[in-house]
């Protein structure tokens, strides 16, 4: 992150496909010749792992935080492997351009994977899917179990498992898994096309000079194989459910805050341990990406928390972590540890000493830049230090064009033309939005697909505290003009970033 360049935020959900949801196959390699071609030396994306119709389709909201989404999987692909036939993918459900139609895509999906799964039993023993298995057996075992005994068990929370499987007795875990083989052999199949898929596509982002930057959630969902697996390390009662849940106080924003209900860690038991499943996380993940963002970073250094059971955050406590020894112990792992603070929002001291002392660029993003605290406001671009990442946006704001339409006051706009020097109509905001970031001396500058196509609110990809419409929009191959390509190669050229 020292040198200077650029990059593009679009999740492998949004990529165009016939499939009905982006995914990692011929499309992805389209997009990173696109990305070559306008000299983007970074590829940002959302975290990888599976979404779930009971979180919204979040892919912060994940059963698992090592398993891959298996709805990104190239069905192209798995036709090449030799799983599916070419008559197979044709006419089903959920294919269509457009915005994600996640139940339809769900079916379709299901339908291949039981074809390609039979297909994938009658080959020889394998010996790339038996090495993935053993390889990955630390999380993926349980991950098989966990979502084989999901459907076992269907709409029912783990903690209402039968005790001994809820609490892990090995007996009764040796039985489940003679009992679900099948269901959990299938699951390990698609795990290993998956990361086969991801692996050859991360390769051939490389080879053409390209980074692939990615997300770690701080939190994990309760109903996560990595709380079964783990309660140890949360704080959880007698009958596994949490007895602290996480959120942020209220502020500006919100009277009540915002309640997330995640279960937080018990960082004594990690410490304990040498914060082992931390560094196992973060290895998986350096896996599978040249940079890492720390989502919700502020919580490694202090967290809020909340008693289970209250319906706000209101009534919540600050508690301190062990942000020093986490980050030591992780650089004694891993020396060169390629990490990016997400530190958007009210910041203390205290994070930024830990930012400063481990050398951690933060996030500035360009839509706060105009409020009434200019010029001395930090997201300003004549005050955006270089050791930074600057967005014109990020996938919880509006679209620069949306927010310049609906959101921006008459008074904010107002400091935006005295800042840029002239009035601009709204069909080019997004243009000098990027200008300005390009220009800054912030050396990584990200720009989301949306904000390089002028889209307006039709293109938001996420509205935060909402758990219905978000994450659908997708792009579509005709909207990579060549006048699309020119500007932002041209942009990237001019102001040294390529």
């Amino acid at each position: 992150m020292k040198r200077r360049c650029s990059g593009i935020l679009l999740h492998i959900s949004s990529l165009p496909s016939a499939c009905g949801i982006g995914n990692l196959g011929p499309e992805a390699y389209r997009w990173a010749d696109f990305l070559a071609e306008t000299k983007q030396g970074i590829w940002q994306i959302l975290p990888l792992n599976p979404t779930d119709p009971a979180h919204g389709n979040s892919p912060y909201q994940s059963v698992s935080a090592f398993a891959g989404n298996p709805l990104l999987i190239s069905p192209e692909l798995m036709v090449r492997d030799g799983f599916l036939e070419q008559s197979d993918i044709e006419n089903l459900p959920g294919y269509q351009e457009g915005p994600v139609d996640y139940p339809a895509v769900i079916a379709g999906k299901e339908l291949l994977f039981r074809v390609a799964y039979e297909r994938f039993k009658q080959r020889e023993k394998m010996y790339g899917y038996e090495r993935f298995c053993a390889e990955n057996a630390s999380w993926l075992d349980d991950f098989a179990l966990f979502m084989a005994l999901k459907d076992c068990f269907p709409g029912r929370s783990w903690t209402e498992w039968p005790q001994e499987v809820r609490d892990r007795r090995p007996e009764a875990l040796e039985s489940r898994k003679e009992e679900l083989r099948d269901a959990r052999e299938r699951t390990k199949f698609l795990q290993y096309v998956f990361f086969e898929q991801w692996h050859s596509l991360k390769a051939y982002c490389n080879r053409r000079g390209i980074q692939l930057f990615g997300d770690i959630p701080l939190y994990v969902i309760h109903e996560s194989v990595d709380v079964w697996a783990n309660p140890e390390l949360f704080m959880l009662d007698e009958g596994r459910r949490p007895t602290l849940v996480a959120g942020v106080p209220p502020d500006y924003f919100s009277d009540t805050g915002q309640l997330w209900g995640n279960p937080v860690y018990r960082w004594d038991a990690l410490r304990e341990r040498g914060y082992g499943w931390w560094i196992q996380r973060v290895e998986h993940n350096l896996r599978l990406l040249d940079l890492l963002r720390v989502d919700h970073f502020r919580g490694l250094v202090g967290y809020w928390v909340v008693q289970a059971g209250e319906t706000n955050a209101v009534n919540g406590r600050w508690v301190e972590s062990p942000a020093e020894d986490l980050l030591n112990a992780l650089i004694r792992r891993f020396p060169r540890l390629p990490i990016i603070a997400e530190d958007l929002g009210v910041i203390t001291p205290d994070v930024r000493e830990i930012m400063h002392r481990f050398d951690l660029p933060g996030m500035k993003v360009l839509l706060f830049a105009f409020g009434w605290d200019l010029p001395t406001n930090p997201y300003i671009p004549h005050n955006v230090p270089k050791n930074c990442v600057l967005y014109t946006g990020t996938h919880d704001n509006n679209t620069a064009r949306g927010w310049f339409e609906r959101e921006a006051t008459p008074e904010i706009r107002e400091r935006l033309y005295r800042y840029l020097g002239r009035e601009v109509p709204a069909e080019d905001f997004h243009r000098e939005l990027i200008r300005l970031a390009m220009m800054s001396v912030a050396n990584t500058v990200i720009i989301p697909m949306q904000d390089v196509l002028g889209l307006g609110e039709e293109g938001r990809m996420n509205r935060p505290a909402t758990t219905e419409g978000n994450w659908r929009w997708r792009l579509s191959s005709e909207q990579l003009t060549p006048p699309i390509t020119a500007m932002l190669r041209d942009m990237t050229e001019l102001y040294g970033r390529a």
